[in-house]
């Protein structure tokens, strides 16, 4: 195959994760400020079986159709006032997330065991954003923000950074087996 269809069939694949994080965003359990959604569990999976490159160009292209008004944000919400709203930063955080977990299982090997240090610290990069971007789009002190962006979610976000590690890696293998993704030489570990 050409390097132009690989990209193309590349493009294809990450447009086709847009999506997923979409239908994934839709399912959420309700909590009073901020809500627990799959959005976090489709990102990882994502940056997970796409890796960097494609991983992120899947989350830009799911931000991008929210903010045109696309109704993929949790409760099928669209629109840049979400993006500038109090779960705004949770949605820009999904940016450097994706790129960092894909990134480091390029960087180290495409197994479980990397995987959850990666989707582990993904976690916490869009709890970071979300905390920080709550904080001034509520004008919240620190403490409040931490206590309802950062340390509800920490369970939760290990859980769903398990899931994303253990079937991104089995998809992932099995896709390059089916010579649906092109991966990249990876390392053994």
């Amino acid at each position: 195959m050409t390097p132009e269809r690989q990209k193309l069939r590349g493009m294809m694949i990450a447009s086709l994760f847009a999506a997923i994080i979409g239908i994934f965003a839709q399912i959420t359990i309700p909590l009073p400020l901020v809500p627990i959604t799959g959005q976090t569990l489709a990102i990882g999976l994502a940056a997970t079986i796409l890796g960097a490159r494609y991983g992120t160009l899947s989350v830009l292209l799911y931000i991008l159709m929210g903010a045109v008004g696309i109704p993929v944000f949790s409760q099928f919400s669209g629109g840049f006032s979400v993006l500038v709203g109090p779960t705004g930063g949770f949605i820009v955080g999904f940016i450097p997330t994706a790129f960092f977990i894909g990134w480091y299982l390029e960087k180290t090997a495409f197994k479980f065991t990397q995987a959850m240090i990666a989707n582990t610290i993904g976690m916490f990069i869009t709890l970071l954003f979300g905390t920080a971007w709550l904080k001034i789009a509520a004008n919240l002190s620190w403490p409040a923000a931490f206590a309802s962006a950062f340390a509800p979610f920490i369970m939760v976000g290990l859980l769903k950074a398990a899931l994303a590690s253990w079937i991104g890696v089995i998809v992932r293998k099995r896709l390059t087996i089916a010579n649906i993704l092109f991966a990249p030489k990876e390392k053994s570990a």
